[in-house]
């Protein structure tokens, strides 16, 4: 019960982080970049400025599904930043060629969390199985794995968790400020464009420190519920 007003709190905060940046976005969609450049242009300028030309910019389905994939070198951009001449779209066109320029120069971090994904994926398996049997077998599982060993394979995962998410605020950061020193370097954007800029990368970066916050949170609630079995 514990574990599930943990997330349901986290999943609060996150919906109304979410709907904060999805409200800045619409707002600073309104305003016409002074240059007139799509996202599109914006980031295709930024990779070849960083001597990137192995790297294709492709438009995607769908709303902030903006996101870098470094399997197949793509930056991946939603129609409305591919195709926008605005504060927001410049912002997260930028931001995403901030990774790829992350990955161009061997950036360790982006490294170490590529690295993980794998093992979060593995930790995602396991803990649905051990959900699932807990729920549905709770009897027939713990004369397989005592409870004691099935919570403490719940931590580990949750410690994967909270890991990836940990990294994946400096990788998230880094690309910011890559993006914003490079908009401003480049006089992309007036001052008040970059101030909107800013701003808009502000409440992107949030979600992923509502995240992090909330996967440690669940972490350290099922350590302490561990070592409460222990002094029982």
């Amino acid at each position: 019960m514990g574990a599930l007003l943990i997330g349901g709190f986290f999943m609060l905060i996150g919906w109304m982080v979410s709907s904060r940046l999805k409200s800045k976005f619409r707002e600073y969609s309104q305003t016409h970049l002074t240059r007139d450049l799509t996202g599109a242009e914006i980031a295709r300028l930024m990779l070849a400025d960083h001597g990137i030309r192995d790297v294709q910019v492709t438009c995607v389905e769908g709303q902030l599904t903006d996101h870098y994939n470094p399997a197949d070198k793509t930056v991946n951009l939603s129609q409305e930043v591919y195709h926008g001449r605005n504060a927001a779209a410049t912002a997260v066109a930028a931001h995403e060629c901030g990774h790829a320029v992350q990955h161009a120069t061997a950036y360790s971090m982006l490294q170490f969390r590529s690295a993980m994904v794998p093992v979060q994926n593995i930790s995602a398996s396991v803990l649905n199985f051990m959900m699932m049997a807990m729920i549905f077998g709770s009897i027939f599982a713990s004369s397989i794995l005592p409870m004691k060993t099935a919570l403490l394979l719940i931590i580990v995962c949750y410690a994967v968790f909270a890991l990836f998410a940990l990294v994946t605020l400096p990788v998230e950061f880094d690309a910011s400020r890559r993006a914003l020193a490079w908009i401003k370097t480049r006089n992309i954007v007036t001052p008040a464009e970059y101030d909107m800029s800013q701003d808009a990368l502000k409440w992107a970066a949030m979600t992923y420190v509502v995240a992090a916050i909330g996967a440690v949170t669940t972490l350290i609630y099922y350590v302490l519920m561990y070592l409460g079995m222990d002094r029982d």
